[in-house]
């Protein structure tokens, strides 16, 4: 049984480690600091760093990758279509990845970055989903090198997963997204009761995440772009009907960079 577990890394970054409690191995997600992952393996002597996944390119996920590689010796798994330093293991759309007895399906997410990878198991007790700067928890990435055409298709392709995924995204802005999803909103219950939620939990210092897919579906906008009135919404926005889904979600994106 794999356990998983936040190591906080600079302001709202989070470092996922995947624990195999039974044979003391462990794998990260998006290291972009070593300094935490080195002080859990520490203070957990014994713990085997095997695997390093990275979702994209961005400093603040692959910052710590080479110290890690350099200590543990672990190997590197990213995109192949992006520079990822220390990479042993290139991945393509669909391809598998094997990770502490688990196989990972690898899903191209163009949109954040064009190259932006997702790496999603069904084999897991509650199939799980690193969606690293994609996905977020009530909300999606921006659109640094990709189209709202690109990144819409591959939020549609996540929200096709199983209801129960569990969702591991790489920042915590779970609350500021929910203050944009209830603008967009403002009379979903789902929306309203997360939102009380999550304002609990942070005044708490508490981690909002994991998410779940089921749960993105009745309250992330960006995941909603076929309901009437986020259309409606979109369209008062952008002062203009906004004919695709496509549309929709360029409309909302556009209005969450202002917001």
């Amino acid at each position: 049984m794999i356990q998983i577990v936040a190591l906080p890394a600079f302001s709202d970054n989070y470092i996922w480690l995947l624990q195999d409690t039974a044979n003391r191995r462990c794998a990260v997600v998006d290291p972009g600091d070593a300094a935490p992952v080195l002080a859990w393996l520490g203070e957990h002597p014994g713990w085997a760093l095997q695997d390093i996944l990275v979702t994209h390119h961005h400093a603040d996920h692959v910052g710590g990758v080479e110290a890690l590689k350099a200590a543990t010796g672990a190997r590197v798994s990213g995109p192949a279509h992006e520079r990822i330093p220390a990479r042993d293991l290139a991945l393509e759309d669909n391809d598998t990845v094997q990770v502490l007895g688990l196989r990972f399906q690898v899903l191209a997410m163009p949109g954040h970055t064009l190259g932006h990878i997702a790496y999603y198991t069904a084999q897991a007790t509650t199939p799980l989903l690193f969606s690293g700067d994609t996905l977020f928890a009530a909300g999606c990435g921006r659109l640094f090198e990709g189209s709202p055409e690109q990144m819409h298709h591959s939020l549609q392709r996540l929200a096709a997963l199983p209801a129960e995924t569990e969702v591991y995204c790489a920042h915590e802005y779970t609350l500021s997204n929910l203050r944009f999803a209830c603008a967009v909103e403002p009379q979903n219950p789902h929306v309203m009761q997360r939102f009380e939620e999550v304002t609990r939990l942070r005044a708490e210092h508490r981690i909002s995440l994991p998410s779940s897919i089921g749960l993105e579906r009745l309250t992330n906008p960006f995941l909603r772009t076929a309901e009437t009135f986020v259309k409606q919404k979109a369209d008062e926005w952008r002062g203009h009907s906004n004919p695709t889904q496509a549309t929709v979600f360029a409309a909302l994106r556009s209005w969450k960079d202002q917001f």
